[in-house]
């Protein structure tokens, strides 16, 4: 796991109290962890990208890779802020180009991901984004497909991380970062 200087601890209090628990979703027995009440916020939105920039800004990014569909809000806000590209990882079927492609485990069931065959270049420094750190199945998949087509996974990024999940077992050997635990 990446070490950064901890933010003020208020700040993250403040962030966490935007996040909106949802029970039973997507399931029965799940307690699903809403951003959306975060994301509508300018302020805690902005804070978020910014505490999740920061890990990255003072290391060179070539691309920032995020996972469908939440990684998306993030990753692109984060690419931005880096000036570097963004490519997305996204389910089975939902690419128009050539792809290469991998199945995973959920939490709660499996799923495929995809990337497009072109997207990343070899020796390409990537750091994937998503929301949520839960298993690490979605994020280690991601990183797989990131280096069948050459590219360096310099490092991981969530803003929240499920800690009895123990999602950080399965990222071992990846840098990562997540900014808010649970």
């Amino acid at each position: 796991m990446i070490e950064r200087p901890a933010p003020d601890n208020a700040a993250l209090k403040a962030l966490r109290e935007k996040i909106r628990d949802v029970r039973d979703f997507p399931k029965a027995g799940i307690l699903f962890k809403d951003i959306t009440t975060l994301l509508k916020d300018p302020q805690a939105f902005h804070q978020a990208v910014d505490l999740m920039a920061g890990t990255y800004r003072d290391r060179p990014v070539d691309v920032v890779v995020g996972v469908e569909s939440r990684g998306f809000i993030f990753g692109g806000a984060l690419a931005y802020e880096l000036n570097c590209g963004f490519v997305p990882v996204r389910k089975e079927g939902k690419l128009p180009y050539q792809k290469i492609s991998e199945a995973y485990a959920l939490e709660y069931g499996s799923a495929v991901l995809e990337i497009h065959k072109d997207a990343i270049k070899t020796g390409e420094r990537v750091v994937i984004v998503d929301d949520l750190l839960a298993t690490g199945g979605t994020a280690k998949t991601t990183a797989r497909l990131v280096e069948q087509l050459g590219g360096k996974v310099i490092g991981i990024s969530f803003l929240v991380e499920l800690k009895f999940l123990k999602g950080a077992e399965n990222l071992a050997g990846y840098d990562f970062v997540s900014h808010l635990q649970f």
